[in-house]
């Protein structure tokens, strides 16, 4: 029987990177939320951190579904809006903007008046891993680079077609394999496939 795992996510585009980036993990059966009827549950994310809600999220659903779960948090900290939108970027400027485009066009606005060397930012990303009734453990990755004038690319979600790499390149712009090996989820991930190594060798 294949082992599995729940990855605490509704989003099918995160999702569908976490499956290629673990790919490492061998014979594993990918359960979504809604695959193991907690579709429907939320978690509030009331942490000041990416890691409490990491954490917050790993803890509940590993809890409710009663198996190894992966949870994650992230986000964009651009420091010329003292960190912002940070813990808060998936409801940045909620409710008004409510897509991806509307985000970064929003991010954008706010930083019309910031010349490039000071659009400085990063994306981070906290990987919490919890089993029912344990603390979670975790792993984190970073992406440094700075905020552009307009977006570019469309292989990406939230604000990567906005996110310059240092080469230039926005994070939309990397072909799949580059992004899931230099992203911060990517970084996270990677970061974490000694720990589930660890769990799934019980």
């Amino acid at each position: 029987m294949a082992r599995q795992l729940l990855v605490a996510t509704k989003n099918q585009g995160k999702l569908k990177e976490y499956q290629e980036i673990l790919d490492g993990l061998g014979d594993i059966e990918w359960l979504s939320l809604w695959d193991v009827g907690l579709g429907h549950m939320e978690v509030e994310e009331t942490g000041a951190t990416f890691e409490e809600n990491a954490g917050l999220k790993a803890e509940a659903y590993a809890n409710a579904a009663g198996m190894l779960t992966l949870a994650d948090d992230s986000g964009l900290v651009v420091d010329a809006l003292n960190g912002a939108p940070g813990v808060y970027s998936a409801r940045y400027g909620a409710p008004e903007a409510a897509t991806d485009i509307q985000r970064y066009q929003l991010l954008l606005k706010n930083l019309a008046s910031v010349e490039m060397p000071q659009r400085t930012a990063r994306f981070a990303c906290v990987v919490g891993i919890g089993l029912p009734e344990q603390a979670p453990e975790f792993a984190v990755g970073y992406v440094e680079g700075h905020v552009g004038f307009e977006p570019r690319g469309s292989n990406g979600f939230g604000y990567d077609p906005v996110f310059l790499l240092p080469d230039g390149r926005t994070m939309a712009e990397l072909p799949s394999d580059e992004k899931h090996r230099i992203s911060h989820r990517g970084r996270a991930l990677q970061a974490a496939l000694p720990i589930l190594q660890k769990y799934f060798a019980r």
